[in-house]
């Protein structure tokens, strides 16, 4: 379970894992990340919720994806139980989600859970390497640094010059729709579908 707070204001992350944890795994689910972040409705708590053991099993965004239902009913209970704990001193919004398929790739187990899928990394801007946008395949990952190839060349990126990185979303092969041949009238040949294709 990956347990981060990403914000200029503090926030007790375990104190809120605490309370949240139980009522995921009760639904099967897990938390992937914790972040307070400020957006235009204020002060927000986003708590990203996949599969339970997806990390550990080291799933793909698909194999670990939970229904939207679950994590409303997470947030249902989630909300009051944070009240009654009394874990954050501030008002805040506060949400349930997925990490998504483009999820961020926020350590180094993210980047050896994901090993063979499409990234896209960004570099701090006083990264020594001037190519400071990468996307290809995550090749490996080391101690430091991972491997990206990007067309035919194999690039390394040392974990300190990444600024974010985060999954590519690939759409699969366009699928050609079914056309029916007889006609219709007032139609071209073969322009209509079948009633059973709109289905």
């Amino acid at each position: 379970m990956t347990q981060v707070a990403r914000s200029a204001t503090f926030v007790d992350v375990a104190a809120i894992s605490a309370v949240i944890a139980p009522i995921a795994e009760a639904h099967g689910g897990e938390i992937a990340h914790i972040e307070m972040g400020r957006g235009p409705q204020g002060l927000t708590l986003r708590v990203d919720i996949e599969k339970r053991g997806a990390a550990e099993k080291k799933w793909s965004t698909e194999e670990a994806v939970v229904d939207l239902e679950v994590c409303a009913e997470i947030a249902r209970e989630a909300s009051p139980a944070l009240d009654v704990a009394d874990v954050i001193p501030f008002k805040y919004n506060f949400e349930v989600g997925t990490p998504g398929v483009e999820r961020e790739l926020r350590h180094r187990g993210d980047y050896q859970r994901f090993v063979g899928k499409r990234v896209r990394i960004k570099l701090y801007a006083n990264a020594a390497d001037t190519e400071k946008a990468i996307d290809g395949q995550l090749l490996s990952v080391g101690d430091s640094e991972v491997v990206v190839l990007i067309g035919a060349r194999e690039k390394s990126v040392a974990f300190g010059d990444i600024r974010v990185g985060r999954l590519v979303f690939e759409f699969g092969p366009a699928v050609r729709p079914t056309k029916s041949p007889g006609k219709r009238p007032g139609k071209a040949p073969g322009k209509t579908p079948k009633k059973e294709q709109l289905r």
